[in-house]
């Protein structure tokens, strides 16, 4: 029984030794793939909404920082509050560390996906900071002063912070704690100091800390944590206090470089080989960051994780449906776990018949969910991405009924004569929500819509669109796949033999023979509605076109004159007589969606040299995406490259990842 027992034990070390094993050596299989100042994060607002530079967050938090852009703040920049008022910086500088007859000469930053790092240096000292999140709640900055001389350094060192900017912010301290409450929202910021540290309040919204001497040695280090804390009421502050005092930093932080690095080589190692430049590695560290800040944990109306459009635009604080399936699909790519918590953010709203809301926001007294209109399906296109990356089956089965009744939704709300094609519309009657549908609000196309009623809450445009009935064929096709994958025969087989129907009547009514173009029809299906739009290759994008149109499509997408500008495939042509970019929004400015669905429609039929040179030039040509320092924007002037509308956003960068990757 002894020898058995020993066996037993012997079998279960070798069994722990060999998995230990197999961890360490997956450890060192992830390559160190280190890109510094990405994105350039120097910035010291001038006032509370001072949007003039770029922030730096991680895991989901609702808070950011900066870099000070003077010698003289020797502390991060911000943390600038996406907890109240679509974002306003709570201070230029909250936990500033002071040492008495120290003047600086230089500083120097570096930032990473990990972390931010800054390094100070006065003739004897050398302060070095970094900052991490360790969740979603909390950063942490460690401060590390070294004295660099031969001599020992008398050392007075205190805390402050500049005054409060928020609207509504006060301040109170208790020993080392500092708490800060706001009169607009829930939320309760928590800074703690090291121990020794003793706070005093000058005003409710200023402090400073007692002096404290110390002697360093030559060589000799001082090291200073604190904790930066931001937490809405449903979560508990207990738990994350005692998440904060268990916490190692040099393992956090080690943790948090292996996980944006394993990120970063997923992106990296699935590059499409022609990709394979320096140059594209950098630009894909610049989309994986860019969708790291925008990233939000759940709160208040939100109860899942997923990104904002956009952190630095102050309407862009919220989740809209079809950025939503953009997002997930670009992050499929490295992090399907986030990309299954942002599908997750718009079902959660789904309504009974079907019906899922445009955009829904955190704080409902700031900006109201809207209900008006949806946006286009491509829901099951990003559940379908998904799957691939992770063969996940629990995660279709979750999704599949859900996308069935939101698919089944369109024909029963949108289709107006019920020939089984549908219409965009909204649900309150308005022509304006009725192009919010489309994504493309202000497109020619619908310059003389008009509305019709098809039920109660339920109305139609008076025309068909080329591009919604391509995503609803698509998504049959895709639905067909997951109801297979679910051993549904039936479903399976009736969304193949619908979308076979579907794609017949696509080549035919949307398709001009004599334009070689895809055009909206009206509602009888007579009649094309010109004007050459991106919607035109939409029918490529979801394979529904034939090798002959395709060609047609092509050859005008590969016009200089037309959609092969500067930064190719934008909205519209360029020889149009409405085409505006400066001032059109959806009438001339490249969105790097419909570049990417350009691209992908090439690919689809077997343009890969007119689809390779499309991307090199859309990279080349949108001003800032290549090279570090500057943020991806909304949209791209097509003739001279210029970024356009607001900075730092996601699905542009989550197309410029699709538009890298292998499928």
């Amino acid at each position: 029984m002894i020898k058995q027992t020993e066996l037993l034990l012997v079998s279960l070390l070798i069994v722990l030794i060999s998995c230990k094993d197999k961890v360490e050596s997956k450890k060192e299989k992830v390559k160190t793939m280190v890109h510094t100042n990405v994105l350039n994060y120097v910035f010291t607002p001038k006032h509370k909404f001072d949007k003039k530079g770029l922030m730096f967050s991680d895991q989901g938090a609702w808070f950011a920082y900066s870099f000070p852009d003077s010698i003289n703040t020797t502390g991060f920049s911000g943390p600038f509050l996406m907890t109240q008022q679509n974002g306003i910086w709570s201070s230029s500088s909250l936990t500033n560390l002071v040492l008495k007859n120290t003047k600086w000469t230089s500083i120097d930053t570096k930032s990473y996906s990990s972390h931010l790092e800054q390094v100070f240096l006065s003739e004897k000292l050398e302060l070095k900071q970094q900052l991490f999140f360790l969740s979603g709640h909390t950063a942490i900055i460690k401060s590390i002063l070294k004295n660099k001389s031969n001599s020992p350094q008398a050392i007075n060192y205190s805390f402050k912070n500049e005054q409060l900017l928020a609207d509504g912010l006060k301040l109170s301290v208790k020993e080392n704690n500092l708490t800060i409450k706001s009169a607009l929202t829930d939320t309760v910021g928590h800074v703690i100091f090291p121990e020794d540290v003793l706070l005093k309040a000058l005003t409710d919204s200023t402090y400073i800390s007692n002096e404290i001497e110390m002697v360093l040695k030559p060589n000799e280090t001082k090291e200073f944590t604190i904790s930066q804390s931001f937490i809405f009421k449903e979560y508990s502050w207990i738990k994350e206090q005692e998440k904060i005092i268990v916490s190692n930093f040099e393992t956090v932080l080690k943790d948090r470089k292996l996980e944006k690095n394993t990120e970063l080589q997923s992106l990296i190692e699935n590059r499409k080989i022609q990709f394979n430049d320096d140059k594209y590695a950098e630009v894909l560290a610049k989309t994986q960051l860019t969708l790291q800040n925008n990233w939000r944990i759940p709160a208040g109306e939100l109860k899942d994780e997923g990104l904002f459009p956009s952190y630095h635009y102050k309407w862009f604080h919220g989740f809209w449906s079809w950025d939503s399936w953009k997002h997930a699909v670009g992050l499929s790519y490295y992090n399907t776990d986030l990309a299954k918590k942002q599908m997750r953010v718009m079902f959660n709203f789904q309504n009974e018949d079907g019906f899922i809301v445009d955009c829904v926001y955190r704080d409902t007294l700031i900006e109201k969910h809207n209900y008006r209109d949806t946006k286009p399906p491509l829901s099951a296109w990003a559940i379908a991405k998904i799957y691939k990356k992770d063969k996940d089956i629990s995660f279709v089965k979750e999704f599949y009924p859900k996308l069935k009744k939101y698919h089944e939704w369109w024909y029963n709300k949108r289709d107006h004569d019920k020939d089984g094609l549908c219409e965009y519309g909204s649900t309150d009657g308005s022509v304006i929500a009725a192009k919010w549908e489309s994504g493309m609000d202000n497109a020619i196309r619908f310059d003389n819509s008009k509305i019709l009623k098809n039920s109660e809450g339920a109305y139609s445009i008076d025309q068909e669109s080329v591009d919604l009935n391509a995503y609803l064929y698509a998504e049959k096709l895709f639905l067909s796949e997951l109801a297979t994958l679910l051993g549904n025969k039936k479903d399976a087989d009736n969304f193949k033999k619908e979308a076979e129907k579907l794609k017949l009547i696509i080549q035919s009514q949307f398709y001009d023979p004599i334009d070689g173009w895809f055009y909206d029809t009206t509602l009888d299906g007579k009649t094309f509605i010109k004007g050459e739009g991106s919607e035109g290759w939409t029918a490529l994008w979801a394979n529904a076109a034939t090798q002959e149109q395709a060609e047609a499509v092509k050859n005008k997408m590969m016009d200089p004159k037309k959609f092969f500008t500067k930064v190719p495939f934008q909205t519209m042509s360029a020889d149009h007589e409405k085409f505006n970019p400066l001032k059109g929004y959806w009438r001339g400015p490249n969105w790097l969606d419909q570049s990417y669905f350009g691209v992908k429609s090439l690919r689809n039929y077997g343009f890969d040299k007119e689809a390779d040179k499309a991307t090199i030039q859309i990279l080349k040509g949108a001003e800032g995406v290549l090279g570090k320092g500057k943020s991806i924007r909304e949209n791209y002037h097509p003739l001279t490259g210029e970024g356009l509308s607001a900075e730092n956003f996601s699905w542009s960068a989550a197309h410029i990842i699709m538009l890298l990757q292998k499928d």
